[in-house]
């Protein structure tokens, strides 16, 4: 009898059947690459734009509730509208430079839709005038919307020789932007000077 022996190793088909397989293995592992790529890169994005809100809120908060409110003699320091604010305040320190300086700050949104804190070193005695400054805080912005509580309800603007129980400050964005931030509320912690 003879005895057919079959020789080792893959017939052609075998080996076609292994590489239509293992192509579409690649090919899946591709596009879930692609996919998570793509989902990690939005998600970057958002925690990113998430991170530079929340430092404005930080920074906002922080200028509200250091409000100077003066000691009535030298009439309002903090003037509120609907688009905007103006106060006197101890400016943070990646901003000045240097701890506990004064300074005439304003907030408000430009017509290149930036949202701009202006800001003036404030002088106790007559001096050569400082030099404005302006730091953008937000880009894209479509409006800044400002209310002040007081007496009970909230106002559109604000001026007194006393400064708002509270400060809402909105920051809308455009339609279709992503960024979400709920309203920043806050308190202006100093008590007024005595008179």
């Amino acid at each position: 009898m003879t005895v057919l022996r079959r020789q080792a190793g893959f017939t052609l088909l075998e080996i076609l059947i292994a590489l239509v397989v293992f192509s579409l293995v690649l090919l899946v592992l591709q596009q879930g690459f692609r996919t998570a790529t793509m989902l990690f890169e939005r998600q970057h994005g958002l925690l990113a734009s998430q991170a530079e809100l929340g430092a404005v809120d930080r920074l906002l908060r922080g200028l509200v509730t250091r409000a100077d409110p003066g000691a009535g003699r030298e009439g309002p320091l903090f003037v509120g509208q609907s688009h905007g604010l103006v106060l006197r305040g101890t400016l943070p320190i990646p901003l000045s430079g240097q701890p506990d300086i004064e300074a005439d700050i304003r907030l408000s949104v430009d017509d290149r839709h930036r949202l701009l804190l202006i800001w003036l070193p404030y002088r106790h005695v007559i001096a050569p005038p400082a030099q404005e400054r302006q730091q953008t805080l937000l880009t894209n912005v479509a409006d800044l919307e400002c209310t002040y509580f007081s007496n009970g309800h909230w106002n559109t603007t604000w001026e007194a020789d006393r400064l708002p129980i509270l400060v809402r400050i909105r920051i809308r964005f455009p339609d279709g932007d992503p960024r979400r931030w709920p309203d920043i509320v806050a308190s202006p912690l100093l008590d007024p000077m005595p008179q």
